[in-house]
């Protein structure tokens, strides 16, 4: 057990533990989708044996950063796109944390692009949600980097010239190790995909399709959707690159046109984690920085001392 919290504690979990007692009750629109990622997750914790103590959910800004405050467990809320390096800091830190970071496709794909690409590079340890409805939502209906081509904005008034970009593809390229796409309307799938997420030891993306009724009413529900794991019209390997790459591509061609395809899309289980590397190569300690906090013992080093002087 931690020092500092309930990591490693067995016992039975209910997902109503989840739910706070301050603000149980989230203030999304109506129909909004983020209400599935939030039931989903909550529904996926007991699954993978997770308590509020063992967890860290890291959000960014729009209406998905209001996530954590709708869930009950350690929570940072970061500035707009900046929710990946928190989480990364925060997992290298205490390892045991089942850390999840979480935000908007704007929020993830756009002003937090590059952190989104580096840190699946890296494949460092985590579950990273991002909440895709093609459009921002919080600051009233702007174009997205998921808009398609031809969605007209306020920011667009005459239509994007500018293709969406390829989130799954984009993902892969950059080197996520567990890449899948669910939706707000297809909850057990949902479910079962954070699940896997948080059991995977890598960098897991999902690509969560999240209905906003309120500033993007031109854009599909994403219904009726196809698991491409459960019909007979695909048969690919989530375990080859190639396999996966095609896949991708096919699933982000069609979305704009009305097939929503869902499901696992790529799984590497082989690929160590960016921790187990730093670890491997002497560069990171097995024990947790975190516990050092509390080892009056302990003798802190300074990177000077670890460093030969320049010469």
């Amino acid at each position: 057990m931690s020092a500092f919290n309930a990591i490693g504690e067995e016992r039975e979990i209910d997902r109503e533990e989840f739910t706070p007692g301050i603000e149980p009750q989230p203030t999304w629109c109506p129909g909004c989708g983020d209400f599935g990622v939030l039931k989903a997750l909550k529904q996926a914790m007991p699954e993978v044996g997770r308590t509020p103590d063992e967890t860290l959910l890291v959000t960014g800004i729009g209406c998905s950063g209001k996530l954590n405050s709708y869930f009950e467990s350690y929570g940072f809320h970061t500035i707009h796109g900046r929710s990946l390096p928190v989480a990364r800091a925060a997992k290298l830190a205490n390892p045991g944390l089942e850390v999840i970071a979480a935000g908007g496709d704007g929020d993830g794909y756009g002003i937090g692009g590059n952190h989104f690409m580096h840190t699946a590079r890296e494949n460092h340890d985590m579950t990273y949600i991002v909440f895709n409805n093609e459009i921002f939502g919080l600051t009233k209906g702007q174009t997205s980097p998921t808009s398609p081509k031809g969605h007209k904005s306020k920011t667009q008034p005459s239509g994007s010239a500018k293709d969406p970009i390829r989130p799954l593809s984009l993902s892969l390229t950059s080197g996520a190790s567990y890449i899948a796409r669910t939706a707000a309307v297809n909850p057990n799938q949902a479910k079962q995909i954070l699940a896997e997420a948080m059991e995977h030891d890598g960098f897991a993306h999902v690509d969560f399709l999240t209905q906003c009724p309120t500033w993007n009413k031109d854009a599909k529900q994403y219904v009726p959707y196809i698991d491409v794991q459960e019909s007979d019209d695909y048969d690919f390997d989530v375990h080859d690159r190639d396999e996966a790459a095609a896949m991708m591509r096919e699933a982000e061609d069609s979305l704009n046109e009305g097939t929503v395809l869902t499901g696992r899309f790529y799984a590497d289980d082989e690929r160590p984690s960016y921790q187990e590397e730093k670890i491997e190569i002497g560069e990171m300690p097995e024990e947790p920085l975190a516990e050092r906090y509390f080892d009056d013992d302990y003798e802190w080093e300074r990177s000077a001392d670890l460093l030969d002087r320049h010469k």
